[in-house]
């Protein structure tokens, strides 16, 4: 299988254009683990949500189609491999992005 890359300005995460098409602008894109659980920031995780990573590695989950970016790829190589997939339709990751976007 190929490898899917998504568009992206320059090596800013936050430009990021999936390759469904969504953007931080559109559905949004979520700040996720190694794992493509979303994130939170900060003492008081929420249930449902993972910490932040220790080791600081960062992902972004598109949560429209469940393709997940390394955050440290795009920012070192300018470009936005699919790393890999997760399933947002249901689950601990689709329930993980409803408490994610009834947080912020």
């Amino acid at each position: 299988m190929d490898t899917e890359f998504a568009a992206v300005a320059g090596h800013d995460v936050t430009t990021i254009t999936c390759v469904c098409g969504n953007t931080v602008n559109k559905d949004g894109l979520i700040p996720a683990n190694a794992q493509g659980v979303p994130i939170h920031a900060g003492n008081d995780v929420p249930v449902g949500l993972a910490p932040w990573p220790d080791d600081g590695e960062l992902y972004t989950l598109c949560p429209a189609c469940g393709r997940v970016y390394s955050d440290s790829v795009v920012e070192e190589t300018g470009k936005a491999p699919v790393a890999f997939r997760v399933d947002v339709a249901a689950g601990a990751i689709a329930e993980a992005i409803r408490v994610h976007w009834e947080k912020s």
